[in-house]
């Protein structure tokens, strides 16, 4: 039976703008599942989500800015990670505002819930990171129009 955990010392490594964990293949075998699994990761005791990808053939867990500032790492740094497959769902919290708006056509509503997470997370942000209530109603209102039959 494949582990579902794996722990690794490793340099993290500069790939543009983000960190990358490189991982051999063997490694990413051991957690079973598919070649890109979404796992969870935890370095100094801060864990966040992620997924296993693929990039000129190597498998890469990347960390962008926000993760390295949550795990207060940084490209060169030496790290002991530890990694699990995750199996629970990718919940996303949505603004109030967004969420009615959805709610209002079930078939937006569902056009939008069948979004992958980070798509909808990413809408969720946008309408959240709006200052003005006329801008998070101008964004609310693209994302429903941009998800109508």
């Amino acid at each position: 039976m494949a582990a579902t955990v794996l722990r690794v010392s490793t340099v993290l490594e500069s790939r543009g703008p983000a960190a990358a964990i490189v991982l051999s293949d063997e490694q990413v075998a051991s957690l079973g599942s598919t070649k890109t699994p979404p796992v969870r990761f935890t370095i100094g005791g801060q864990t966040v989500r992620g997924r296993i990808g693929r990039m000129g053939g190597e498998n890469l867990l990347g960390l962008n800015k926000s993760v390295r500032a949550t795990l207060g790492v940084e490209a060169g740094d030496t790290v002991d990670v530890i990694i699990e497959l995750d199996d629970q769902p990718r919940v996303v919290e949505l603004p109030q505002a967004l969420a009615q708006a959805l709610d209002a056509d079930p078939a937006v509503r569902a056009a939008f819930d069948a979004l992958s997470p980070s798509t909808r997370k990413e809408h969720a942000r946008s309408v959240a990171d709006a200052k003005r209530d006329d801008t998070r109603e101008r964004r609310i209102a693209a994302i429903v129009e941009s998800l109508r039959p």
